[in-house]
């Protein structure tokens, strides 16, 4: 069983998570619910990592030998397709675990079919309306022995969620006056922006299938600029002082009351990399102040939103240049970077 594998790796390895820098209390409660064999509902801000943690859990699962062009991912020794159970000797490959990650995008389009499968018309001819072998599966059954990742279940239709219900209380799936039995084995991770208005309500039936796992911004200045560190383009060098004062800017948005829409460590790594490129695009290989003062507008600008009491007075662009100026220009920000080494050329 797939949850047996999983709670044997992470019972063994106390640093399981490797991917993602800080957020201990999210990481010790997806291990406390997957230990319990519980579907998750990760949730937090865009940009926070939510993504990153589920493909890490992914890559945990160790390879296994799986049937060489089925559509459910089934094992030799364990057969969920009507081709695999009728086939005695099938060719395997080896799938890992970042390959048993599948994902879906929620969507206000999204449909049934999407998740679940349809009937192939041309299948239907030859076996049948009603057989299993007209049914051409959908992402859900491609997630067999891995991990199913639902991205903002959020936004996807009620009619998708009464369907997603059915599969996860009763192990059924219902198109139209078809229905498909199976025992297919995965991990259902899902994840919610709680800030999106343009969503959809999950009912409480259906989150009563789920344990949440809340996740936030890094916890401090150090952690998210190893996180700009770690994920960034570097291609100019970039001293401390400048990651810190990138870093501290954009915390400095996240706290403020004016905002309603937060910077995310996208933000951050927009500001660390276009910088740099910024400084090429003038001959030089250090990043200076300079270089991330011009960029400001273009990488916050639609990353930020005011509310609506201050945004009717002010623009967003003007807005960011004054708090720039306000808490960055003139204080002794800029004095310190200028006593920097001047920068030589480019190489």
């Amino acid at each position: 069983m797939l949850n047996e594998q999983l709670k044997g790796i992470l019972l063994k390895n106390k640093e399981s998570f490797t991917d993602i820098l800080g957020q201990e209390p999210a990481k010790q409660g997806i291990k406390s619910a997957l230990l319990m064999n519980r579907h998750i509902i990760i949730v937090g801000a865009p940009g926070i990592g939510k993504t990153t943690l589920a493909k890490n859990i992914a890559k945990l699962l160790p390879d296994i030998d799986v049937n060489e062009g089925c559509s459910y991912n089934c094992t030799p020794k364990n057969p969920v397709c009507p081709t695999c159970k009728q086939k005695a000797n099938h060719k395997t490959v080896k799938l890992n675990g970042a390959k048993r990650f599948v994902r879906i995008q929620g969507s206000p389009d999204l449909t049934v079919e999407d998740l679940l499968g349809d009937i192939d018309p041309i299948k239907a001819l030859k076996f049948g309306p009603l057989s299993l072998e007209a049914f051409t599966p959908g992402k859900i059954f491609k997630a067999n022995n891995g991990i199913l990742f639902f991205d903002e279940l959020n936004r996807c239709p009620e009619k998708l969620q009464n369907a997603l219900l059915q599969v996860l209380e009763e192990g059924k799936a219902t198109i139209g006056s078809y229905d498909v039995d199976f025992d297919i084995d995965f991990i259902f991770i899902g994840t919610m922006n709680p800030e999106d208005t343009s969503t959809e309500k999950l009912s409480d039936v259906l989150l009563d299938r789920f344990d949440m796992a809340y996740m936030n911004y890094p916890e401090n200045i150090s952690v998210e600029k190893k996180i700009v560190e770690m994920k960034g383009e570097k291609i100019a060098n970039v001293s401390d002082e400048i990651l810190n004062l990138i870093v501290y800017f954009v915390r400095l948005l996240r706290n403020d009351e004016k905002l309603e829409k937060k910077p995310s460590v996208r933000a951050s790594i927009g500001l660390y990399e276009r910088s740099q490129s910024n400084a090429l695009l003038k001959g030089r290989k250090n990043v200076q102040f300079e270089d991330v003062k011009d960029v400001l507008v273009s990488v916050l600008s639609h990353r930020i939103r005011l509310k609506p009491s201050v945004r009717y007075l002010e623009s967003i662009e003007n807005y960011i240049k004054e708090q720039f100026h306000k808490n960055i220009e003139s204080t002794k920000w800029q004095n310190h970077l200028e006593q920097e080494e001047e920068p030589g050329e480019y190489r």
